[in-house]
């Protein structure tokens, strides 16, 4: 099993219909069949904890995938590279975190 955890930090100057429509992409990379399971979120309302708590970006996404291949097949899906053409013009800042 491979995680793949992405963090999304938009630009400050992004309107409320732009972010409702980025959170729509995000949702469309569900139909990618190589993904096992995918999720989308914002930071939860959890207490700070200084030093080790990451809560000032927009919008996370987890993508369960069976293995490397399952994650290499997934990477050049026409829906995912569609996203990155459609909406990377909306983010600051994007960090990925892949475990196996």
């Amino acid at each position: 099993m491979l995680v793949h955890t992405v963090l999304f930090w938009l630009k400050d100057d992004i309107q409320e219909n732009q972010i409702s429509d980025f959170r729509t992409g995000l949702e469309a990379l569900k139909q990618i069949k190589s993904a096992e399971t995918i999720y989308v979120g914002s930071p939860a309302d959890t207490p700070p904890r200084p030093e080790v708590l990451v809560s000032n970006y927009n919008f996370c996404l987890t993508v369960i995938l069976k293995d490397i291949k399952a994650h290499d097949t997934y990477q050049v899906d026409p829906i995912h590279k569609k996203f990155i053409e459609t909406y990377s013009s909306y983010w600051e800042k994007v960090r990925v975190y892949d475990a196996d």
